[in-house]
């Protein structure tokens, strides 16, 4: 039996009254301010007797001695999953995303532009993942002759973005060979992921060496040099982590130490966007749900978003456990669909 079929109505309203009233204020919430706040003519021993109960549960604990308590990780769970009323975003707000996300047409400029929405519009830490290029599909290349052994490469992906790359190819190649090479390669190519793409390059270099003329293997290996993965790993922009330092919860200097270091060490941050990745819709990882101790005292939440019907990356705040889901949600929720959509101009930007 869950929690919520064990707490009836009343438990379950005071446990909403203390949750919300310690977002807002960040103080111990005590029975005799919920008897006052409340509409349910309670004296203050009996809300300390449904206090009791809540705390017997797990949903809150007293800090101090003190008689007033504050939420749990497991208070807060309940609180998100059955008793939060999301708001609407505010028009203004919604207007500043809606222009910031519209205005740049380079991947890297929109990305960073939506980390730093996140944050300012938050006050907490945005942050967004790049696309993954191997989710990126090919729509056309071209070789451009530099000098000597030196081409540049230009790759167009999911209709807009433009990339460039200079390879170094084993002998000189005249502009017919290059553009002879372009020319198999979009006809092979075209329409798959980057992913799929250098697969099937490392295959035929593999395998097929002998059914190919001496043309389509230059072209084979010229993409081999073209698609090959970078050493970078996977990255992320983030925002406003420095915002992090105004909140009385995360201002411990061992506490701000080890979420420094996580960020800058990203490994375990990427590691946990990624698996927001696989879920659809607002995810959202409470204190140690995270399993990343650097976040025990944070909640991150968290959306995908999409690049031709393709996610492509994840987008989310960080902040303390007491932070606005009410506010926070939505934000990332239109967020993420604004980005895709700046992303990708076949699609609908969301209302």
């Amino acid at each position: 039996m869950s929690k919520t079929q064990v707490l009836n109505e009343r438990s379950l309203q005071l446990l909403k009254m203390l949750v919300e009233r310690y977002i807002s204020d960040g103080q111990p919430v005590g029975s005799r301010a919920l008897s006052k706040d409340s509409d349910l003519n309670l004296s203050p021993a009996t809300i300390r007797n449904v206090m009791a109960d809540l705390e017997d549960l797990g949903l809150v604990h007293s800090p101090h001695t003190s008689a007033g308590r504050v939420p749990t990780v497991s208070g807060y769970r309940l609180f998100v999953d059955s008793l939060l009323t999301v708001k609407p975003l505010e028009s203004k707000d919604l207007s500043r995303l809606h222009e910031g996300l519209s205005l740049s047409e380079d991947t890297s400029d929109v990305i960073g532009v939506a980390s730093r929405l996140l944050s300012e519009l938050t006050q907490m830490a945005g942050v967004v993942t790049l696309p993954k290029r191997e989710l990126v599909c090919l729509r056309h290349i071209e070789f451009l002759s530099l000098s000597h052994t030196r081409v540049l490469v230009i790759f167009v992906t999911n209709e807009q973005e433009v990339h460039n790359k200079i390879i170094h190819t084993s002998k000189v190649f005249s502009p017919a060979e290059l553009q002879q090479a372009a020319n198999y390669l979009n006809s092979i190519y075209s329409g798959r992921s980057l992913d799929a793409v250098r697969k099937a390059v490392l295959k035929e270099l593999q395998e097929d060496q002998e059914r190919m003329n001496q043309g389509m293997l230059d072209a084979v290996k010229m993409a081999q040099l073209a698609f090959d993965q970078d050493n970078k790993k996977d990255d992320y922009v983030l925002t406003g982590e420095t915002n992090l330092m105004g909140f009385s919860e995360l201002s411990d200097m061992d506490r701000l130490r080890n979420l420094f270091e996580a960020f800058s060490q990203k490994q375990g941050v990427i590691h946990l966007l990624d698996q927001c990745m696989k879920a659809d819709g607002v995810q959202i990882f409470i204190g140690e749900e995270s399993g990343y101790r650097a976040f025990d005292h944070c909640s991150l939440v968290t959306s995908s978003y999409s690049v031709s019907d393709e996610v492509v990356g994840v987008l989310g705040v960080i902040g303390p456990t007491r932070m606005a889901y009410e506010k926070i949600i939505p934000f990332v929720d239109i967020t993420a669909k604004l980005l895709g959509a700046a992303l990708n101009p076949k699609s609908t930007t969301p209302q």
